[in-house]
């Protein structure tokens, strides 16, 4: 796959993985999001509190204040008119808006005095009557629709028990405005945490972005690449680019590594070419003296120069894979008529196979290429497909052309390469079937050649395999 194709994968890769759970950026973003939506809360609802209590605190304040002055009063009147004069006086000079007051007799069963003006629904409720029984301090309590802050208390005059005031203070519309800011409050609260929510992602996500960066390298990143690929970091917290230097360093002794490895695989190839041809050759000239050598000799010949003719053609498998790697092969690039070398490839290896090979074209097709590199891949490619195809079977060649691209398949009925294997078989000296590919002499080198070699020619090539039914080699070039 080259180089853009694999990053644009890791990208597509890392957008599907912003909304895994298990996910770095996921967990940070729901703790802390977690977090301020719980302080958000704590606060509103301590906010909530405080409010209420401090409207309770400013009614019962002014209720306990009348209360405590109420029976002064009545008594300082009393002395001057009658009881009752006296109670509505002292009632009357309350002036405390949504306060009413009465006075019951101590019996309960004589109303003695009350707020003129006073609500009906304050004395001939039954509930009001049984919940203003209560203790001798203001508190609230909501009777139907409304929200009152009810007193009682002893009425003496003279050091004679009089009977029980009543007061009661309708506290329902600050109560509702009360509700209503409490419910403003959590609309803020809500909004300012989906705001914090969102801020707390971005800022995550700016965080980890350098992570990203160093996947997005890791994951792009090829052999031929390794020498190339740095990663910078401006703004990344200290600890990520102390991660990133050792990341960079990592990336340079990788380098290191591979050219070594690069060259000495070309220099142990190189060297061990040419002993191996001499010997290759001693043993095809003792094989055409033969006649002075009896069967268990042939056979010991045969063998070692087969095994001898299949190592020297590794070793330059390894060459070129190394001359290729080192940016030592050159390609002559240049507008080639493929419906003449299609002939050509299929002539000679009909003639060295025995097997038919049919040439397919719609027109002439013409690429840029090198004629050489590319007559070896599709020689490379016949010779895969005859050995792994019945005798019987016939390969086919075949040519088209679109606007921009020349597209060559080669085409067989043979064995077919299983699903899981095909996106290795271009792998250096991976092969799907060890023991079928010993016994047909591959050895793991031959497609990945190809594809080096058509890489090079600015190409690409894709194979579709099914079981049974054979495999098709696609080799896509440019034609301008």
């Amino acid at each position: 796959m080259p180089l853009t194709q694999r990053f644009w994968a890791a990208v597509r890769q890392l957008k599907q993985r912003q909304l895994d759970p298990a996910s770095l950026q996921f967990r940070l973003t729901v703790e802390i999001a977690a977090l301020s939506v719980l302080c958000l809360a704590c606060v509103a609802i301590w906010t909530s509190w405080k409010m209420q209590q401090l409207l309770i605190t400013t009614h019962t304040q002014s209720v306990e204040y009348i209360a405590t002055r109420f029976p002064r009063d009545v008594e300082l009147y009393s002395e001057m008119l009658p009881v009752e004069t006296g109670l509505q006086k002292t009632i009357n000079n309350v002036s405390v808006p949504g306060l009413v007051i009465w006075v019951k007799s101590v019996d309960g069963k004589q109303l003695l005095a009350q707020s003129t003006g006073m609500d009906s629904s304050f004395t001939a409720t039954d509930e009001l009557m049984s919940v203003a029984e209560m203790p001798l301090k203001p508190q609230v309590y909501k009777i139907g629709s409304r929200f009152l802050i009810l007193y009682s208390g002893p009425v003496t005059v003279r050091g004679k028990l009089l009977g029980k005031v009543y007061m009661a203070e309708d506290v329902t519309e600050d109560q509702r405005q009360l509700i209503a800011a409490i419910q403003g409050l959590a609309i803020v609260c809500i909004l300012a945490t989906m705001v914090t929510m969102a801020a707390i992602a971005l800022r995550i996500r700016r965080l980890l972005q350098p992570l990203e960066d160093m996947n997005q390298v890791a994951g792009a990143i090829s052999a031929d690449d390794l020498s190339k690929a740095k990663l910078q970091l401006s703004n990344a917290p200290t600890e990520v680019k102390e991660l990133a230097q050792t990341f960079n360093m990592m990336l340079s002794r990788l380098s290191d590594a591979w050219e070594q490895q690069r060259q000495f695989v070309g220099n142990v190839s190189h060297e061990l070419r040419t002993p191996l041809t001499v010997v290759l050759g001693y043993l095809q000239s003792l094989l055409r003296r033969s006649t002075n050598l009896n069967d268990y000799q042939k056979e010991a010949l045969e063998t070692a120069a087969s095994e001898a003719n299949r190592t020297v053609r590794l070793l330059q498998d390894l060459l070129d894979l190394a001359r290729a790697d080192s940016g030592y092969a050159h390609y002559y690039l240049e507008p080639v008529g493929l419906n003449d070398l299609a002939s050509e490839v299929a002539g000679m290896a009909e003639k060295f196979s025995n097997q038919a090979i049919q040439v397919e074209a719609t027109g002439n097709v013409t690429a840029i290429a090198d004629r050489d590199r590319l007559k070896q891949v599709l020689i490379n490619l016949i010779d895969n497909a005859v050995k792994y195809s019945e005798p019987d079977q016939t390969i086919t060649l075949s040519l088209e052309q679109s606007d921009h691209h020349a597209i060559i398949q080669v085409g067989d009925r043979g064995v077919g390469i299983p699903l899981q294997d095909q996106s290795r078989i271009f792998e250096r000296f991976y092969r799907v079937d060890e023991a079928r590919a010993r016994s047909t002499g591959g050895h793991g080198l031959g497609l990945a050649i190809v594809k080096t070699l058509v890489e090079g020619m600015n190409g690409s090539i894709t194979v579709r395999s099914k079981l049974g039914e054979g495999s098709v080699f696609a080799i896509v070039l440019p034609t301008m």
